[in-house]
């Protein structure tokens, strides 16, 4: 089966002006994730920030949940944040899904703006032929920054709704939940 890694990128993503920013970590987008890749079998969360004080803030958050008391009130919740690490860049979670792996490494992109038409099924089926790993990359902020998004392997379509006035603007934690699912269905589909 094809090794699956989740990125949330916090830089380099895009202001609301079109800049490149540093977005600030929030406490439910590393718990919310943490549980979408849990439950759908991701090998590795990769929180992305060069950040040293919010990498601290993710360390507090990840060890309140994997050592205090918390954990063992919470097993579940413990058990999601098990794989969940901050690093500093896109390019050493890459190197780190490399090394996990022994494998090429994929990087994939998402973005509601997006102006791709692949499905996360003709990607996973690209994918497949080379036995590699993916690393599907999420951006905060408005969205992933351009040499994020050049450098990537594959730009999956964005995930349209069926709001009448064009509003497309999921949280990055449904939209995570949603592709992962539609990675989940096809692995399931190439085992029967």
């Amino acid at each position: 089966m094809l090794s699956v890694y989740v990125g949330l990128v916090h830089f380099p993503v895009l202001g609301k002006k079109g800049e490149t920013i540093t977005t600030s970590v929030t406490n439910l987008d590393i718990h919310d994730i943490a549980r979408s890749c849990r439950t759908f079998g991701v090998k590795k969360y990769f929180i992305i920030t060069p950040l040293k004080i919010q990498q601290d803030l993710v360390q507090r958050i990840l060890s309140h949940w994997k050592k205090d008391v918390s954990g063992i009130y919470n097993p579940d919740r413990q058990n999601a944040l098990a794989d969940a690490v901050v690093i500093d860049s896109v390019e050493l979670a890459q190197q780190d899904v490399f090394q996990n792996e022994q494998t090429p490494v994929k990087i994939v992109v998402t973005g509601a703006r997006f102006n791709s038409s692949m499905t996360v099924n003709q990607m996973m089926q690209s994918v497949s032929v080379d036995k590699g790993a993916i690393l599907l990359l999420f951006g905060t902020g408005h969205g992933l920054e351009k040499t994020v998004v050049d450098s990537a392997d594959y730009a999956l379509a964005p995930i349209l709704g069926n709001a009448h006035d064009g509003y497309n603007h999921l949280s990055v934690r449904s939209a995570a939940a949603i592709y992962l699912n539609q990675i989940s269905e096809w692995q399931k589909l190439q085992e029967t």
